[in-house]
């Protein structure tokens, strides 16, 4: 396999990666979210922030450099349209996962609280919620943007 196929290889597992560990955690999450019980909150945060940090962060920090890779590879100059936009939603990804992996932890914490306590969960964790699942939205279709944007490689201006 040459240079190419196999950056390639890695930047679509990588994608699949970040994109499905990204959707399967939140939506577990939101899942025990969903129940109200402070100790399964707890419990699926601590899985959700360790899976979030092992293979969406990785695959975060693999996909730029696998894809300024392929750019070059296959000559694209860097100021493509579809590339700059690209780079633009997934800045945004990006900016949006930051805040939400540490609504999670937080969340997670107080759930975790809640649960040792034998309380119900409180409006701090609920505005933490509310934030959370605010900006996993823009990340989400932000990918989502970047997915259709490498496929179709369009003339934007």
């Amino acid at each position: 396999m040459d240079l190419y196929l196999f950056a390639k290889w890695v930047h679509v597992v990588s994608s699949t990666i970040l994109f499905g560990f990204g959707a399967g955690t939140a939506w577990y999450f939101w899942s025990a979210h969903r129940t109200g019980d402070p100790a399964l909150v707890a419990r699926v945060g601590r899985m959700v922030i360790r899976a979030d940090w092992i293979f969406t962060g990785t695959s975060g920090v693999v996909q730029p450099a696998s894809g300024l890779l392929l750019v070059h590879l296959a000559g694209y100059a860097l100021t493509e349209p579809w590339l700059v936009v690209t780079y633009g939603l997934y800045a945004l990804a990006f900016a949006c996962w930051v805040p939400v992996v540490w609504l999670q932890i937080r969340a997670q914490v107080l759930a975790e609280t809640a649960a040792a306590k034998g309380t119900p969960l409180g409006a701090d964790y609920r505005r933490c919620m509310r934030l959370w699942f605010a900006f996993g939205w823009p990340a989400f279709l932000g990918l989502m943007g970047v997915f259709w944007l490498m496929i179709a490689r369009p003339a934007l201006w």
